[in-house]
């Protein structure tokens, strides 16, 4: 890949000062005197310049980065055609507020969704500003369609961390703990996750978890199931085949709005545009973020017309909503995702990464589990057979962040290593940053 960002930045890893550098240090003291302190950092180093597939801080230390912000800078960091869409549209106008004044971009973005998400039917979409907003207004729409209230999610779920989305988070800490009480009518399923419940039959799990939702919530309550086709926070976890067409069945069946959060897993990031596609499923919404506009703050709910409409005038919205820099980044990520073959480079990510991560686990036997899909993976760690090993998994990242490689961690259990690669990444730094990670096991 030749996209290195707008910097253009060298394409290397460079190590010139320890890991945080003195200058990151000194920053990093003002940010704990001035930063609410419930505000965490993984990797206290400060950036000055980012693109390709390296960070460089503040004391001219250049990282290689599988982290992509979570998922945000998939096409690359200040990625070439996303900077002049931004500079272009900052000097007609910043805002106006669409429900104001409205604007073209707003609805080519719209345009766009419509085009791409799963599904030959009629779409219609609505723009916010974060995941969790989208999330929220996901619930509010198929609640308004359906006169239902109850809303099911599944274990090890993260859909955000406002009130509603906390309830429906699974994980307590840190996302949780001490912030309730939280919104109602919302019910815990259980999830597909093959390296522990050990059932690779998705079907057969499904129907386990339908049993649960007919038994616990019932079907003439509920308004909408919700899930991450890969879950993210959770672990990366990717259900057994079959599970999710069984669920997406049962709610056709029933009445039921299907509601795929891919706020991590949109625009490219698994190998495919959406992972729905991986398994044929269409849901009746799609949540995206994250990936939709490189960087700047934009998500949306993009679903059947019909269900969409049902909300009334004025019910859905919010003063920065589909903001105009926000849009015309959007429509520049979408085009640098179809130009440049990105799903395809993703494929290709993914099968560089999993061979070498094959090969460590067989020299390894503490990476208990392999799993993902394009640029989404990760490796879960263990003790012995499954027993969550989240100290090796800390000390792995922290070796790793040490040598200029940033690596992020996930999971219920705290034991997950997960890599979000950007997709404009060179293949020397993604095998280099594998050479890291290696060495790291080696010796951890």
């Amino acid at each position: 890949m030749t996209n290195t960002g707008g910097p253009q930045l060298p394409q290397e890893r460079r190590i010139v000062t320890a890991i945080p550098g003195p200058e990151s240090v000194a920053l990093h003291e003002r940010k704990t005197a001035a930063v609410a302190s419930g505000v965490g950092t993984t990797l206290p180093v400060y950036v000055t310049a980012a693109g390709g597939g390296v960070v460089v801080d503040v004391d001219g230390n250049s990282l290689i980065d599988f982290g992509s912000g979570i998922a945000v800078t998939t096409v690359g960091n200040s990625a070439p055609r996303v900077a002049a869409a931004v500079t272009e549209q900052v000097a007609a106008f910043t805002h106006t507020c669409f429900m104001i004044t409205p604007y073209e971009g707003y609805v080519r973005v719209a345009e766009a969704l419509n085009r791409l998400t799963p599904g030959g039917f009629a779409k219609k979409s609505v723009l916010f500003n974060s995941g969790a907003e989208a999330v929220e207004n996901a619930v509010k729409i198929a609640r308004q369609f359906t006169k239902k209230q109850a809303v099911v999610v599944v274990d090890h779920a993260y859909h955000g961390r406002t009130n509603l989305t906390m309830a429906m988070t699974a994980k307590s800490m840190p996302y949780k703990s001490g912030f309730g009480p939280f919104a109602g009518e919302v019910y815990r399923a259980s999830a597909s996750y093959p390296f522990r419940d050990g059932d690779t039959d998705g079907v057969a799990a499904a129907r386990r978890t339908i049993d649960e939702i007919e038994k616990q919530v019932g079907a003439d309550n509920l308004a909408a199931f919700v899930i991450e086709p890969i879950l993210g926070e959770g672990g990366f976890v990717v259900p057994a085949p079959g599970f999710l067409p069984t669920i997406v069945e049962w709610c056709r069946a029933n009445g039921v709005v299907f509601v795929a959060d891919e706020v991590q897993t949109g625009f490219a990031r698994t190998g495919a545009m959406f992972a729905m596609e991986h398994e044929g499923v269409v849901p009746d919404l799609i949540v995206t973020a994250k990936g939709i506009a490189g960087g700047l703050p934009l998500s949306a709910v993009t679903g059947r017309a019909e269900i969409m409409d049902a909300p009334h005038v004025g019910g859905l919205g919010g003063t920065y909503g589909g903001n105009p820099i926000a849009c015309a980044a959007a429509l520049a990520v979408i085009e640098t995702i179809e130009a440049d073959g990105l799903v395809e480079r993703a494929r290709a990510i993914e099968k560089t990464m999993v061979e070498r991560l094959i090969a460590m686990q067989a020299k390894d036997p503490r990476i208990g589990d392999i799993r993902g899909r394009g640029a989404m993976l990760a490796v879960e760690l263990v003790t012995e057979g499954t027993t969550p090993n989240p100290d090796l998994t800390k000390a792995v990242a922290a070796a790793a962040h040490q040598q200029g490689l940033i690596v992020l961690t996930c999971g219920t259990y705290g034991n997950v290593l997960r890599f979000l690669p950007p997709l404009s990444m060179p293949d020397h730094l993604l095998n280099e940053g594998l050479d890291i990670l290696e060495s790291v096991f080696a010796s951890a």
